[in-house]
């Protein structure tokens, strides 16, 4: 086996697998939901334009970008649970128009997912396009906190 062979092979491989480690991931919420620490915490949604605009029950938040698909496909799906889950708000933020609010909350890609509780608090989030049943899942917990 030649050396250029032996290259393109282990390019390969790596790549096959952070491509399965990004399948694993991608879309899923990062911890387990849980009731937030401190009952106190303020919601994420002060002071930003879309406080108005947070569900009675809870709140989907996504940060998304104008070229990126993914981004879409999580528009569609957070819609669809909205349209099933009474007093769930679904906010859609441009975050590079909002790169204030991304370095605040920690958003590192597009698209991500915060489900926010009744009182606007971080339960999960998830980066990459969740699917409907991880989305339900998710605000289940967030719903019954």
């Amino acid at each position: 086996m030649s050396l250029g062979t032996a290259v393109l092979l282990a390019a390969l491989i790596v790549a096959g697998l952070f491509g399965g480690y990004r399948a694993l991931i991608d879309g899923r919420f990062r911890r387990e939901p849980a009731v937030p620490e401190s009952a106190e915490e303020p919601s994420l949604l002060a002071d930003t334009p879309w406080v108005d605009e947070a569900g009675e029950r809870a709140t989907l938040l996504q940060f998304s970008s104008a070229f990126c698909a993914p981004c879409r496909a999580t528009r569609r799906t957070l819609s669809e649970v909205v349209a099933v889950t009474p007093g769930v708000a679904h906010v859609e933020v441009d975050a590079e128009q909002h790169l204030d609010v991304v370095r605040r909350l920690g958003v590192l890609r597009t698209p991500t997912t915060l489900v926010l509780d009744a009182h606007g608090r971080e339960v999960t989030r998830a980066s990459g396009a969740p699917s409907k049943q991880q989305v339900l899942h998710a605000l289940a917990a967030a719903v019954e906190a």
